[in-house]
């Protein structure tokens, strides 16, 4: 029987792809960022694997989330102080609907998620600029 779920999410939730992505960014200190996502991650009952930093500016976290957490991880991330892409929002969002609906997947069921953590530089005037010698 075909899935009536929306297609990022009914793509998510395929045995043949049990990951879901979720990037976000921010421009605050990681020495207060990470502390802070690692009690979500916590908080919302994830499991982690493993964390990885792939660059100076980005971190990667793989853990496993129960599907009734969604909502705690949602609002974990975001009371963290991450910026979420618009296609990590939707992908979320549509987590938290389907964990509200039992018929489509089983409360128990556990995602997979690969969480990405870019640092931005807060990028104000460059000094060449307010000089006007650009």
């Amino acid at each position: 029987m075909p899935s009536r779920l929306p297609s990022p999410i009914a793509a998510a939730l395929q045995p043949d792809k049990a990951e879901l992505d979720v990037r976000g960014y921010s421009y605050e200190d990681r020495g207060a960022i990470l502390p802070a996502l690692a009690e979500a991650l916590a908080a919302s009952g994830c499991w982690l694997h493993g964390r990885k930093a792939v660059s100076l500016a980005q971190m990667e976290y793989y853990f496993d989330l129960p599907l009734r957490s969604a909502v705690d991880l949602y609002s974990g991330l975001v009371g963290c102080g991450l910026e979420l892409t618009r296609d990590s929002h939707a992908e979320l969002t549509g987590l938290c609907t389907l964990r509200h609906n039992p018929r489509a997947q089983p409360l128990g069921r556990v995602i997979g998620v690969r969480l990405e953590v870019s640092f931005l530089e807060d990028v104000e005037t460059q000094p060449a600029l307010a000089t006007g010698n650009a």
